[in-house]
């Protein structure tokens, strides 16, 4: 027993220092405070207010009071839509059955049928080639 021999020495295990998110957490500030430690609070400049977003938005919302224009997007015209309808019947095909064929979800025809869809060129090619009819008329 004489090569072996006890460390005695204390053996301090600490936390990692908290981050600086950590320390401005209202806990950590309580914490602080309890403990007697100096704490500065600054408060920023423009803090709570939205003044930099507002100041400039003024010149930008008399212009779009100022427009009359109605602006929306393009739907599919009646005459493809029906089109479209005559020609998946006319194959005895499903909506799902023909999104399948053409590499689309079931929903995207029923847009395309009922008119909401914005219309897509590559789509209208895919529903041409799987329908086996020319579904755009003069373009």
């Amino acid at each position: 027993m004489s090569g072996i021999s006890q460390d005695w020495e204390p053996v301090v295990i600490r936390k990692k220092a908290p981050t600086a998110a950590a320390r401005k957490d209202e806990k950590a500030v309580n914490a602080a405070r309890r403990a007697g430690a100096e704490i500065e609070t600054v408060k920023k400049s423009n803090a709570g207010s939205n003044r930099a977003a507002s100041s400039s938005t003024s010149l930008n919302t008399r212009k779009l009071d100022e427009d009359t224009e109605s602006l929306s997007h393009e739907k599919v015209p009646t005459e493809l839509k029906k089109a479209i309808m005559q020609a998946r019947q006319d194959k005895k095909l499903t909506q799902a059955q023909l999104a399948q064929l053409i590499n689309e979800k079931p929903q995207i025809i029923q847009e395309y049928e009922s008119g909401k869809a914005i219309p897509n060129q590559q789509i209208i090619s895919k529903l041409e080639r799987a329908l086996g009819a020319k579904l755009r008329g003069k373009k």
